[in-house]
């Protein structure tokens, strides 16, 4: 269970948080709550959010039950460290996305003495660690797993399994493109789509 700092307030220290899971999950709603509640607390926040990410907006963050907050999109994870360097919290929506340099970027905030949350995916298409979110998660204080329902079973899903017929890493979509898949489910699509590929 996530616990917020709230230990020597007159102390200036920063940390990391991860939130992290499946498509459909319930990470940007999380990372949404965590940074209202910050902003009714009179905190200075700001987030950012990949360029390429456009699903249902160009400028805001907006999760799948169509909750919205402001945002900045950015192309280079180092154009955050500029754009931020007045805030006391920072979000950072679809981290998988970034390059690299976003795990550099992330401690050089907290170690500033800022709160960074993060949200993304922590596993691609096809099962594997995606992008820097292994390095996020290695590096954070906090890390929350939230977890999708099975489509197909209705057990716990942390599986993203892609509907369509495309091998790009990364091909944006939503449930017309997306299931999430419990453990199970996801090795049975996985086989059953190597077998018709002999």
């Amino acid at each position: 269970m996530f616990l917020e700092n709230t230990f020597h307030h007159h102390q200036k220290a920063g940390w990391i948080e991860v939130i992290c899971g499946s498509m459909f999950s319930g990470k940007t709603e999380e990372l949404i709550r965590r940074l209202k509640r910050a902003e009714f607390a009179k905190q200075r926040v700001e987030i950012f959010k990949p360029t390429v990410d456009t699903r249902y907006a160009d400028r805001d963050v907006v999760s799948h039950n169509h909750n919205a907050i402001s945002s900045t999109p950015v192309e280079y994870s180092s154009s955050i460290l500029l754009l931020a360097e007045d805030c006391d919290v920072i979000g950072i929506d679809e981290a998988q996305f970034f390059d690299q340099g976003i795990v550099d970027v992330a401690n050089e905030l907290a170690n500033q003495g800022k709160r960074v949350i993060i949200a993304g995916l922590d596993m691609d298409f096809k099962g594997r660690p995606f992008g820097p979110m292994p390095y996020l998660m290695a590096t954070a204080e906090y890390v929350t797993k939230v977890h999708a329902i099975c489509v197909k079973t209705g057990n716990l899903a942390h599986y993203s399994h892609r509907k369509i017929a495309s091998d790009k890493l990364v091909e944006l979509g939503e449930i017309e493109e997306y299931e999430p898949l419990s453990r199970q489910a996801f090795w049975d699509e996985h086989n059953k789509i190597n077998i018709e590929k002999l």
